[in-house]
């Protein structure tokens, strides 16, 4: 089987043997550590390249200013020299669009989408094909009112709150529309909705705003025949049964540390449902854990995640600054000699 076989076939519930992964690093600091332990820059040729992204579309257009500042295509004006970023002033400081000049969906246009998902195809044939659209519904809200507000306004101002859905909504559906030719394999959203302790917003105002929101999202990628990925940190075990039934086909990052989201746990109860991606807990495990505990961590979750398919092993979140090198250098190693 190719690498997107085996993707294919997790998705589709099948258990392979190996079980497919990626492997993220976000520190350049520890990729310059790992390339200097293995010799040389060829270390990251030893994973196989199940997943790849292959473009996608801009939805935050956001430009820099200076050293400091940068602005979105909504007006918010953030400072980049933090991490994370630090929202500065809010595009829209009032819950009102008056006065407030909301994108339209042609400022979003990628013209060469297609022709850059094609030549990154090609170059990958054997690869399961990924188009990412970018910043969600609920967190494009915060983005826009600071966060703050946009908490206030989903239970002070209801119906400009659920406005700002609807007009958010048509603007990821005039994204998803751009991918309709464009023969890639999946489309990919992001949307944090989680924190530690469970949904930010509660699970009733999720279902509320959102739920009927990303379901009509939901509908329009897998019309052109696509599988829905979307990426969620935190805890939102209480709406499982709900981003199932809107058909989301692939939940990333499944953070093994939150309320509610023990992994194993999840797959008893949804591994039939639904594509988990992730789980390896970069909060716990590869951060703290030894480089043995790594490896038995990894052998476990290859063992039952994968067990009957559904399963793609990752990171919860790409290597973190801080991650000490030994461990860096299990997960790598736990990755590419798999024992089932």
């Amino acid at each position: 089987m190719t690498p997107r076989e085996i993707v294919l076939a997790q998705i589709n519930h099948e258990e392979t043997h190996p079980v497919p992964y990626t492997f993220g690093c976000e520190d350049a600091e520890l990729s310059r550590q790992l390339q200097e332990h293995y010799g040389s820059e060829k270390w990251k040729k030893l994973f196989v390249p199940y997943i790849m992204g292959v473009g996608g579309i801009d939805s935050i257009l956001q430009r820099q200013i200076d050293d400091t500042y940068a602005r979105d295509g909504f007006g918010t004006l953030w400072r980049m020299d933090r991490r994370p970023w630090h929202l500065e002033e809010p595009g829209m400081k009032q819950p009102s669009f008056e006065g407030y000049d909301f994108p339209t969906p042609e400022k979003f246009v990628n013209p060469n989408l297609k022709e850059n998902a094609e030549k990154a195809m090609a170059a990958h044939p054997d690869s399961f094909s990924i188009i990412n659209i970018g910043w969600g519904l609920f967190e494009q809200s915060w983005r826009m009112r600071g966060f703050e507000n946009a908490m206030i306004d989903t239970v002070a101002e209801p119906d400009f709150y659920a406005e700002l859905m609807d007009r958010l909504t048509e603007l990821r559906l005039s994204m998803v529309e751009q991918c309709a030719d464009v023969p890639a394999d999946a489309i990919m959203f992001g949307d944090d909705w989680g924190e530690q302790r469970g949904v930010i917003i509660g699970p009733e105002r999720w279902r509320k705003f959102l739920k009927p929101c990303w379901a009509k999202v939901y509908d329009a990628v897998h019309a052109q025949g696509k599988f829905v990925i979307s990426h969620c940190c935190g805890s939102i075990a209480d709406i499982m049964p709900d981003i199932i039934e809107i058909g989301l086909d692939v939940f990333e990052s499944v953070q093994p540390e939150p309320a509610g989201m023990n992994p194993y746990t999840l797959k008893k109860k949804y591994g039939d449902k639904i594509t988990f991606w992730g789980c390896l807990g970069s909060q716990s495990t590869i951060h703290f854990g030894r480089p043995q505990e790594i490896q038995d961590e990894v052998r476990r979750l290859v063992k039952e995640m994968g067990k009957g398919g559904g399963y793609i092993l990752a990171p919860a979140k790409g290597l973190q600054p801080g991650t000490p090198l030994e461990n860096a250098i299990a997960v790598v190693d736990a990755f590419t000699h798999q024992e089932g």
